[in-house]
């Protein structure tokens, strides 16, 4: 009895876990721009959209069909280790880039985030 109680915990983490890995991966892949697809040779955005879409809707319900979640599961991981990076790469570092973090080129070594550093 305790150890059924355990397993419905778990499998409840699991599903939460595999929730946000889908959702998460369906929104970065909305966010970047149809043509940083095809500079990076992948599928199409809105074949990924659909891939993502359709695992994220399978995870929400549910569906007791367990083969379409281990499905869902291995597009989601092939998107975030093999197609996110290589988005990324294609579009630069991402987020932060053109906000001025990190180095910028030309620049001194005492520079800061906000212009260069007087020592004062």
């Amino acid at each position: 009895m305790l150890f059924d109680g355990f397993q419905l915990t778990v499998m409840a983490l699991i599903s939460v876990v595999l929730l946000a890995l889908a959702v998460f991966a369906f929104v970065d892949s909305a966010l970047r721009r149809e043509d940083a697809y095809r500079a990076a040779g992948k599928q199409t955005k809105p074949f990924w959209l659909i891939v993502l879409g359709l695992t994220a809707l399978v995870n929400v319900l549910q569906i007791p069909f367990f083969l379409l979640q281990i499905i869902g599961l291995i597009a989601t991981i092939v998107y975030i280790v093999d197609v996110r990076p290589a988005l990324k790469q294609v579009m630069g570092n991402g987020p932060s880039r053109g906000r001025g973090w990190g180095r910028r080129r030309g620049g001194s070594s005492s520079d800061g985030p906000y212009g260069p550093f007087n020592g004062r």
